[in-house]
């Protein structure tokens, strides 16, 4: 039976994970996707917003994303946020859409792309072992037997050998999409 110390943690661990792999996702791969854009910010109406929550994004082919506004007084806006975003992208006002064509990626450029995603590897990484430093020290202060404080210390290690294994597994995986020439 996991105990409550184990299971905080593990959810600690969960969420550590989940942004690694959302920042993962943020990486530009040469293939387009939504998430590359959706949290950039705009100004309109007063006030900052992501594009997400202003407009539809969409792909229709994998160098080309499509935002469209609900708004069209937010082109412009959508328009200059993706560029003072300073992601690379070079945004196309077209009548009622901002078309954003990817560039090629180069061998220097893909080799750049490994290192952030190394990076953000090794920060969820550190958060995950974070996480087991918090919760070996609950269980510290939850003075409990012993026999029972060294299995649930065994437990946590487990937890964070467990996600620890799944962010470089991840990263592998990213790198290799990096890397891939299409």
């Amino acid at each position: 039976m996991p105990h409550e110390i184990v299971n905080e943690t593990e959810a600690k661990m969960n969420k550590a994970v989940d942004h690694t792999l959302h920042e993962f996702a943020n990486i530009h791969t040469g293939k387009a996707t939504p998430a590359m854009v959706e949290n950039i910010p705009v100004e309109a109406y007063g006030s900052s917003m992501r594009i997400k929550d202003c407009a539809a994004i969409s792909t229709p082919d994998s160098r080309m994303i499509v935002i469209q506004p609900w708004d069209k007084g937010v082109i412009q806006a959508v328009s200059k946020g993706i560029q003072i975003a300073n992601i690379g992208l070079n945004p196309v006002v077209d009548g009622g859409l901002v078309r954003v064509p990817l560039p090629e990626m180069s061998r220097e450029r893909r080799q750049e792309f490994v290192k952030v995603a190394h990076r953000y590897a090794e920060e969820g990484k550190v958060a995950v072992r974070k996480a087991r430093h918090d919760g070996l020290d609950t269980l510290k202060k939850a003075k409990l037997p012993e026999d029972e404080s060294k299995r649930i210390e065994k437990e946590i290690q487990a937890v964070t050998d467990k996600f620890t294994a799944t962010i470089v597994t991840h990263l592998e995986e990213k790198e290799k999409e990096l890397l891939e020439v299409t």
